[in-house]
């Protein structure tokens, strides 16, 4: 498993820090499932800024089959499918896009310290 340092405070630093492990694997996925991996690090840490506040940890991990991608937040509440604002000023795209993109997201509660989400893509 590889952890992030420091939680990631933008989703550049999800996205570097998702191409950073990547780099790290051999054999190497192929360019369409790291483009995947980075969009599903991309909108997780996003949606945590914004809907939780924060991300308090950032991890990566590979099998042979499948790659991970898990993110803390401080907030309990579980994510919410909510209709698309086409205007663009309320967002609403980001997590129909994370349950199209992995093959599975669970979401483990932490109490009072937030949950974490777990989203897998096939490798």
């Amino acid at each position: 498993m590889a952890r992030c340092p420091a939680p990631p405070h933008r989703a550049a630093e999800a996205r570097a820090a998702a191409t950073a492990f990547v780099a790290q694997l051999h054999p190497t996925p192929s360019a369409r499932t790291v483009q995947n991996l980075l969009l599903l690090s991309s909108e997780l840490v996003t949606n945590a800024i914004q809907h939780a506040g924060a991300v308090t940890a950032l991890s990566f991990k590979a099998d042979s089959d499948t790659l991970h991608v898990r993110v803390a937040d401080p907030s309990p509440a579980h994510p919410q499918s909510r209709v698309p604002d086409l205007t663009g000023r309320t967002g609403g795209f980001g997590w129909p896009m994370i349950l199209r993109l992995a093959h599975r997201v669970t979401i483990r509660p932490l109490g009072r310290e937030g949950k974490i989400i777990l989203a897998v893509l096939a490798r």
